[in-house]
């Protein structure tokens, strides 16, 4: 099961080659076709609470189909007469992409395309299939970039395969490419702040951005930790029973009340039946199925001064999976003055082999990999000070 998200995430997993179930699209290679530039990050702010509280289903997602019984034929009409006056009024031509604003409330490049993706049901695997037939190689990761507004087409590639993608999706004729803002600089950059830090360990598309959607382009951006301490717990069949977490926080500015944490399990059987929070207050838990993802807010109980510290602490128990557990991790986009982990094994279960590892990101091949005793407790501990950004976790091996 891995766990937490933020300057945390773990896991504790039956098979620890596998990271987050969903294995993101690959990056890029340098020099990808479109030389896509990222567009200007929103600027600084909270987050803010989506319509459902924030996993899985946020503004980064297509933009949803009208709702069954909505009479959307007679509302497009209404609309592009709208168009029309205010282009009457202005004495501005009236452009494809004004009508189709003016039908769907879309008005920017990548909400046009979410929107035209949504409407015609299409996944972006599909989409760049097509593309491919029309001997035109565009990847899922450029496509997601571009539906996300991290980055715009620009090569001589990428905007032919714009214009084949308003015939697939079905739009007039230049309704894409009359949307796009002027060539971007060289060089390729990283969103800034909290959502750049995360993708730099996490990789584009991981289940921690699906999870908290809108959210994790300003994923805990008023927070840092400073200390972390997990504990897990193994059954007697060999599969986790549960965790708990203390986080000691740090505010970076004035006016920071609450963090997320995002808990992703490997095992579908492994849900949290049971969680209990003793340092702050839990405002929302939600999990999520399809992710295998628990999402959890919790407040502090009050608004921080800048470089004010406060500890939260949680405790989850879990149902029991199909398969025992061989791994625990955690990734930190963060610097950790001290990260603690404890994994405690019932007498039943003792494993015959432990060790600890770090992982530069999620995907990346262990290293640093050093064996550990077993206590007199039956547990294992490694403490890590000056705790550097990555995927930290402690493996075992249980006998024949």
């Amino acid at each position: 099961m891995s766990r937490r998200a933020d300057s945390d995430e773990t896991r504790a997993t039956a098979r620890p080659d596998r990271e987050d179930g969903d294995r993101p699209d690959p990056p890029d290679p340098p020099g990808r076709e479109d030389g896509d530039r990222p567009d200007p990050p929103d600027p600084p702010g909270r987050g803010g609470r989506p319509d459902r509280d924030d996993r899985g289903r946020t503004a980064d997602a297509a933009a949803r189909p009208d709702q069954p019984g909505a009479d959307a034929a007679s509302a497009e009409p209404v609309r592009t007469e709208e168009a029309h006056i205010t282009a009457a009024r202005t004495g501005r031509a009236l452009t494809t992409s004004a009508l189709h604003a003016a039908a769907t409330g879309a008005d920017t490049f990548p909400a046009v395309l979410r929107e035209a993706l949504g409407r015609r049901g299409l996944s972006l695997e599909r989409v760049s299939e097509r593309l491919k037939a029309r001997g035109i190689t565009i990847s899922q990761a450029t496509l997601s970039s571009w539906q996300r507004g991290r980055s715009q087409p620009e090569r001589a590639r990428s905007l032919r395969a714009v214009d084949v993608l308003e015939e697939i999706l079905d739009l007039p004729a230049g309704t894409l490419r009359s949307l796009l803002g002027p060539r971007r600089p060289r060089g390729r950059t990283t969103p800034p702040g909290a959502e750049g830090a995360a993708l730099q360990i996490l990789g584009e598309d991981s289940v921690v951005e699906k999870a908290l959607g809108a959210r994790f382009r300003h994923f805990n951006q008023e927070t840092s930790s400073l200390m972390v301490h997990d504990i897990v717990r193994i059954g007697e069949s060999g599969t986790m029973s549960g965790f708990s977490t203390t986080n000691v926080l740090r505010a970076g500015r004035a006016g920071a009340d609450r963090a997320l944490f995002v808990l992703s399990f490997d095992d579908e059987a492994a849900e949290p039946v049971d969680i209990r929070v003793t340092c702050g207050r839990l405002a929302e838990a939600t999990y999520l199925k399809g992710l295998k993802s628990l999402v959890l807010e919790i407040h502090f109980g009050r608004k921080l001064a800048k470089l004010d510290t406060t500890v939260v602490s949680y405790a989850v128990e879990v149902s029991p999976s199909l398969t025992p557990a061989t791994h625990y991790e955690r990734w930190s986009r963060t610097n950790l003055h001290e990260y603690l982990q404890q994994v405690y094994f019932h007498p039943g279960a003792l494993p015959v082999d432990c060790h600890r590892y770090v992982r530069e990101k999620v995907g990346a091949p262990p290293r640093a990999q050093r064996r550990i005793p077993l206590g007199a407790a039956h547990d294992v501990h490694v403490l890590t000070s000056r705790c550097k950004p990555g995927v930290h976790g402690v493996a075992w091996e249980y006998g024949p």
